[in-house]
């Protein structure tokens, strides 16, 4: 192969595999997955068709990402991140390690956990390390943006339904022993954060957990963010280009600001632990109980 054009390594590796010359394939891919322009084509390509160089082959689970995936796009532009594609898969499993060991903390061990809700999912750099661990039958994804839940069922065998911009009109009916809210009350404004709270609230089973994340006291001073009297502070910015910046930006809550909208939202439900900074050195934890 005489080539030089990431755009001509790309189509050299798809003219290969209709061929079934998975070696050419395989060399040319490899070739067209060093260069930015090109870097995601020919990954999915490498893992859709299980080619020497799959990331799947030491991971062990499914390695294909979404084009649409805001969080990939945002490893793939970071200055310091050398190598997207391994940052975005193994950030999902740092997550999913920093999940077990809160979960642990709580006596609730993931692997025992019979249906888990993962909302506001996104285009799955979690779940796709979730589902390989609890199987993907016990897990149900949720997001607002179609696509990113057409993903997650059809390249990650999980079930989901689309979310709504307003709690109110959510209309699901599943009760789970875990919801899971990664990275969402880190970004809502002050108008939308109670009533999602409560609205997840109701779809834990009793004697499930609902688990969030925030921005907190550790990440404001980081932003040299300054809270109002309340404990919040909300921009309308953040890293997606699906959702409007004004329903979903980037908030900072204080410890005290969650407490008073848990005993708020959530009559009868206790908080077990709030753990700050605890996913991604970053986020703080919270872990809220409903009784059985």
């Amino acid at each position: 192969m005489t080539s030089s054009s990431p755009a001509d390594w790309l189509a050299q590796g798809q003219a290969a595999l209709q061929t079934g010359d998975r070696a050419a394939a395989a060399q040319a891919l490899e070739q067209a997955r060093k260069h930015e322009a090109t870097r995601l084509a020919a990954h999915n390509l490498i893992e859709r068709h299980g080619l020497p160089g799959a990331f799947a082959e030491w991971m062990g689970v499914n390695c294909e990402i979404s084009p649409q995936d805001d969080i990939y796009r945002f490893f793939d532009g970071h200055p310091t991140s050398i190598n997207p594609l391994r940052d975005y898969l193994a950030d999902g499993w740092r997550t999913l390690a920093e999940l077990m060991l809160l979960l642990e903390s709580v006596d609730r061990p993931l692997l025992r956990v019979a249906s888990f809700l993962e909302f506001a999912s996104g285009h799955g750099r979690f779940t796709r390390h979730l589902a390989q661990a609890l199987g993907a039958g016990k897990v149900t994804v949720s997001d607002v943006v179609p696509d990113a839940v057409q993903f997650a069922r059809d390249v990650l065998g999980v079930q989901g339904f689309v979310s709504t911009r307003e709690s109110q009109a959510l209309a699901w009916r599943g009760r789970h022993e875990v919801v899971f809210a990664l990275s969402l009350f880190s970004h809502l404004p002050r108008a939308s954060w109670g009533p999602w709270l409560a609205k997840l609230g109701e779809l834990v089973a009793p004697g499930g957990l609902l688990i969030l994340t925030t921005h907190g006291a550790e990440a404001a001073r980081r932003q040299q963010v300054a809270l109002d009297a309340e404990g919040f502070f909300f921009a309308p910015s953040s890293e997606s280009t699906a959702i409007d910046a004004q329903d979903y930006g980037t908030t900072f809550t204080s410890e005290g600001f969650v407490r008073a909208r848990v005993a708020e939202c959530l009559p009868g439900m206790a908080l077990l632990r709030f753990a700050p900074t605890w996913f991604w050195h970053h986020q703080d934890a919270v872990v809220i109980h409903k009784p059985a």
